[in-house]
C-alpha cells in the first residue's frame, strides 16, 4: 500500500473489507437473513459501523433527539421523577439507559435530578448504561465523569464504572441482564430501531423470508432473494392473524421487551421507550443512512447506518401481559404534554441574543413539527399494572386517594 495507505483504509478498501467478507461469507453458505447481514454491517468486531464508530451527530450519519435539543432530555427526566413520586417516592432507584449514545440524553437527565437534588435528598441515585461499542463508552465516560473512570471495578458485574460531574455513581454493561435487580427506570431512545430484523414477503405458496445474496449478474454485489420454502423464522415469527403481505419482526427486541416487562413486574419501576416506528401497520421499513442522506441498504455495507421502524404491536404482544403498556403516542403530543411549550418561553425568557433564540425555535420546530420529527417519533410506556389500576373502592373506600395519570401519555399537572 506504501506511505498512503493509512488513509486509504477509512476510504474505498474499508468500504470493500466488509463486502469482500460476506462475499466470501455468502459464496460458502449461501444466502444469508436480513437480520444477520445487518448484524455483519452494524457489529461485526472488525469492520462493523457502529463498533467502528457509531456515526451520531452534526458529523455523522444522523442525529438523535438529544443532540439538537436540551429539552428533550430534560423532560424525559421530569417524566422518571413524576413516575418516582407517583409509585412513593422509593429509597432509592436505578435509571438503565440502553444504548445510550454519546450520553448527551443521561448527561441533560443528570441535569434536571441536580436541580431536584433538594427533592431527591433522601433517594440513592445510580446510572447503568448498556453499552456494546467500546468506542461509544469512552465518549459516554468522557461527557458524563470528565473522564473519571476505572475499568473492569472487581466488585461489579459492570465493566467500566466512574462517577458523575453532580457524584452520581455510573455503571456501564455490556448486557442488560448484567444490570443489578432493583426498582428501576429503564429509557431505550432510538435503540430498538437498530436491532436486527427479518423481513417476510406472503406468496401464492405461504410466506417466504427475504435473503440477502450474491447477485450473479453483478458478481460483487449484494440483492434480496426470497427463501425457496419456508424457514424456521417463518414459521415462529408470523402471527397467524397477520394481514400484511410484507412484515418485519425483531425476535432481540421481543427478547429485550420481555426481560425488561419481568423486571419491572418484579421490582416495580417503568420503561420509556422512544422511537420512530407503527403500531403493526408498515411493511417494509428497511433503510440505510449515510452523510444525513438515504443510503441504498445493500451498497457500501459497513459505512451506513442500518435501520427500521419500530413494530410497537409487536413489543405489547411480547410484554405477554407482565406489564401494563401505554401508547404509542406521538413524540409531539408526548412533549406537549410533559409541558415543552412552558419550557421554551422560560429558555426564551432566560436568553437575549438572538442566535439562541433562531437555535431554540428551529430546535422545537425539529421535535414537535409533523413534518419533522413530531409524528414520526413515538413514545411507548411498560409500567406495572397496579400503577394504572384503580384501587378497589368497594372493600376500602377510605383507601388512599386515586393514582396520579401517568405524565406525558395525559397532562403533566405539576402541583
Amino acid at each position: 500500500a506504501g506511505a498512503g495507505g493509512r488513509e486509504e483504509a477509512e476510504g474505498p478498501s474499508r468500504a470493500t473489507a466488509m463486502l469482500r467478507h460476506l462475499l466470501l461469507k455468502l459464496r460458502a453458505t449461501g444466502p444469508v437473513t436480513v437480520a444477520e447481514y445487518m448484524r455483519e454491517a452494524l457489529t461485526n468486531p472488525g469492520q462493523g459501523y457502529y463498533t467502528r464508530r457509531g456515526g451520531i451527530g452534526e458529523s455523522g450519519d444522523f442525529i438523535t433527539s438529544p443532540e439538537i435539543s436540551q429539552v428533550f432530555g430534560e423532560l424525559i427526566g421530569i417524566w422518571y421523577i413524576s413516575e418516582w413520586i407517583a409509585t412513593g417516592k422509593p429509597k432509592a432507584f436505578q435509571l438503565v439507559e440502553l444504548g445510550p449514545g454519546r450520553g448527551t440524553l443521561t448527561d441533560d437527565i443528570l441535569r434536571v435530578f441536580n436541580q431536584l437534588a433538594s427533592l431527591l435528598s433522601k433517594c440513592d441515585v445510580s446510572i447503568h448504561l448498556v453499552e456494546v461499542s467500546p468506542k461509544l463508552s469512552e465518549v459516554q465516560a468522557l461527557m458524563l465523569t470528565a473522564g473519571k473512570v476505572q475499568s473492569d471495578p472487581e466488585d461489579t458485574s459492570a465493566y467500566m464504572k466512574g462517577v458523575s460531574k453532580t457524584g452520581i455513581p455510573i455503571f456501564w454493561y455490556r448486557d442488560i441482564q448484567d444490570v443489578p435487580p432493583g426498582y428501576s427506570f429503564y429509557l431505550a431512545h432510538e435503540f430498538f430501531d437498530a436491532l436486527p430484523i427479518h423481513k417476510f414477503q406472503r406468496t401464492e405458496k405461504g410466506w417466504r423470508e427475504v435473503l440477502v445474496d450474491i447477485d450473479p449478474e453483478v458478481p460483487d454485489q449484494l440483492r434480496f432473494v426470497l427463501s425457496p420454502s419456508s424457514t424456521p423464522a417463518t414459521e415462529n415469527f408470523i402471527q397467524p392473524e397477520e394481514t400484511r403481505d410484507h412484515v418485519e419482526v425483531c425476535p432481540e427486541a421481543g427478547v429485550i421487551i420481555q426481560r425488561l416487562a419481568c423486571r419491572i413486574e418484579k421490582d416495580g419501576g417503568a420503561a420509556l421507550v422512544a422511537d420512530y416506528g407503527h403500531d403493526g401497520t408498515k411493511t417494509d421499513t428497511f433503510r440505510g443512512f449515510r452523510n444525513h442522506k438515504l443510503h441504498d441498504v445493500l451498497r457500501a455495507p459497513g459505512t451506513a447506518d442500518l435501520t427500521a421502524d419500530v413494530d410497537f404491536s409487536y413489543l405489547r404482544k411480547m410484554t405477554q401481559g407482565r406489564t401494563a403498556t401505554l401508547g404509542p403516542i406521538k413524540q409531539r403530543e408526548f412533549l406537549k404534554n410533559m409541558g415543552i411549550d412552558l419550557r421554551l418561553q422560560v429558555l426564551l425568557q432566560n436568553s437575549h441574543d438572538t442566535a439562541t433564540h433562531q437555535q431554540l425555535r428551529h430546535s422545537y420546530d425539529m421535535l414537535m413539527n409533523p413534518k419533522k420529527m413530531g409524528d414520526c417519533f413515538n413514545f411507548f410506556a411498560l409500567l406495572p399494572h397496579q400503577r394504572l389500576a384503580d384501587p378497589d373502592k368497594k372493600h376500602k373506600p377510605e383507601s388512599k386517594s386515586p393514582l396520579p395519570p401517568v405524565a406525558g401519555f395525559s397532562e403533566l399537572l405539576l402541583k
